[in-house]
């Protein structure tokens, strides 16, 4: 007598693979994922800023960091309001904000995010321009030149 096992053979291993694309995450749909821009930043040097960008069905996350604006004292995470403004195909601007940053000591670079909203399907995005501010203190951030590799594509 042959013994069966329940959920075994071709009809247990398609039900394995439904399962596992189920229960598996999201993929990333934005690409790039990362771009440099050249930036001047208020009365700092000039530099390059990096801006990672996650998607996940509609809603986006972005980072935002770059050396050329640094810590001049001890901030707390959390503390630090920044403004992230992006670029439409159609040149109409989309702005993502947040309140997210590592503590960060003196000569730290500046480092924030996730600052989150959401995009289309399809949808093309392309840094401008990136602002923080703290108490009284305030900075403002100009992308230079079109960022690389190239825009966010969603």
């Amino acid at each position: 007598m042959k013994l069966r096992i329940p959920g075994t053979g071709t009809a247990g291993a398609v039900a394995l693979a439904v399962g596992a694309l189920v229960m598996a995450p999201a993929a990333s749909a934005v690409d790039p994922t990362t771009a440099d821009a050249p930036t001047t930043c208020s009365s700092q040097a000039s530099g390059r800023a990096t801006i990672e960008a996650r998607q996940d069905g509609t809603s986006v996350t972005f980072n935002v960091s770059t050396p050329v604006v640094w810590a001049s004292h001890y901030m707390p995470a959390d503390f630090m309001e920044t403004t992230l403004t992006l670029s439409t195909a159609d040149g109409d601007e989309v702005t993502f904000r947040g309140k997210s940053n590592p503590p960060m000591i003196l000569g730290d670079g500046f480092d924030s995010g996730p600052l989150t909203g959401t995009v289309a399907p399809g949808e093309v995005l392309e840094a401008e321009s990136f602002t923080f501010e703290f108490l009284t203190f305030r900075v403002d951030c100009t992308i230079t030149a079109p960022q690389t590799p190239g825009p966010f594509v969603f």
